[in-house]
């Protein structure tokens, strides 16, 4: 298959390595930007358009949509009315403009869309999700998960200033930046939200004009209660997440690289530890080995653009109530 790259910054030279690597050799990419065209050609044998009309126009099979946010819906319709299969890095968008419209498309053309959701293909989040459909834990009561780190770190070769993280326009913001929690928690429970309730704010004397720190409840259609916090302010990167189960608990800790649970009938802690050299781009390359199996049905997409549209609801969600100080009640107000 031949795989177009619409977007060369970071993520998007990511998923270049990663296709090269896992064996993809016809390549191409485009980027406004001639510097990042440059990179991409000379790192991963990309050919490369200055045009995304002139991309297209080469027929690719497969479509990687890693631009800012606010552009990830219009890319796609672009590459969907032509056909072509599509990996959209997350959050699906920034808002629910034509999302709709995309998922009729890309039904109408029965094409396979997968939206960014590598922390499913963590070895620690993915050992609490097989714990938890063992049914160890009972039922699920509460979920707890929070992601922090400062932003100028996230790329520290670039002006984070500059970066769509800090600009409201572009689709920035820590909500739909670490959206990466609401996705999980939502997989972990494994239920859909009713209820969302939000804080958030720049708190910070960063210069942005987005938020910089959330904390958001949800209420699950089982009543089970999940917390997020999510900030661009921890000098030290943090990643954790908890789930309670009224026979267990289950914890993961990314800074320690393991898993530990603990149940009612065995009385004691238990752990998984995974290697403190293992490389963040198994995940990724376990996302594309995914989607190359959705590709040639051999599995179903664990997140289409159907799906990735209830997550950024409930991102959406989280945003309005902070707003208007209101808690954004029941599914229908999600949608």
């Amino acid at each position: 298959m031949k795989f177009l790259v619409v977007g060369c910054g970071s993520i998007g030279r990511r998923h270049l390595g990663n296709l090269k690597a896992l064996g993809n050799d016809e390549l191409s990419a485009f980027d406004p930007l001639p510097e990042r065209r440059e990179t991409a050609q000379h790192d991963f044998g990309a050919s490369t358009y200055a045009s995304l009309s002139d991309a297209l126009a080469d027929e690719p099979d497969v479509v990687f949509v890693t631009t800012p946010t606010s552009l990830h819906v219009q890319v796609a319709l672009e590459a969907a009315e032509r056909g072509c299969h599509l990996f959209i890095e997350k959050p699906l968008s920034h808002n629910l403009k034509d999302v709709d419209k995309l998922i009729s498309l890309v039904q109408a053309n029965q094409l396979v869309t997968l939206v960014g959701c590598n922390m499913r293909f963590h070895p620690g989040l993915a050992k609490a999700k097989a714990l938890i459909e063992e049914g160890v834990l009972g039922n699920i009561m509460s979920a707890r998960a929070q992601s922090g780190q400062w932003l100028p770190d996230w790329h520290p070769w670039e002006d984070y200033r500059q970066g769509y993280s800090a600009n409201r326009r572009l689709g920035g913001g820590v909500i739909l930046d670490s959206i990466h929690e609401i996705d999980y928690i939502r997989w972990l429970v494994g239920d859909s939200v009713d209820n969302v309730a939000c804080f958030a704010g720049h708190l910070s004397h960063l210069e942005i004009d987005t938020e910089d720190t959330a904390a958001i409840l949800m209420r699950f259609a089982s009543g089970a209660i999940g917390e997020i916090h999510m900030d661009y302010l921890q000098r030290s990167h943090t990643r954790s997440c908890q789930i309670i189960g009224d026979e267990g608990t289950v914890s993961w800790d990314h800074n320690d690289h393991k898993v530990s649970w603990y149940l009612a009938g065995v009385g004691q802690w238990q752990e998984f530890v995974y290697s403190e050299d293992w490389d963040p781009d198994e995940m990724y390359q376990d996302e594309i080995r995914h989607f190359s199996r959705c590709l040639t049905g051999e599995e179903q997409s664990i997140q289409d653009v159907h799906e990735a549209k209830q997550v950024l609801d409930i991102a959406l969600a989280a945003k309005r109530s902070a707003e208007t100080h209101q808690v954004i009640l029941n599914e229908v107000q999600l949608k």
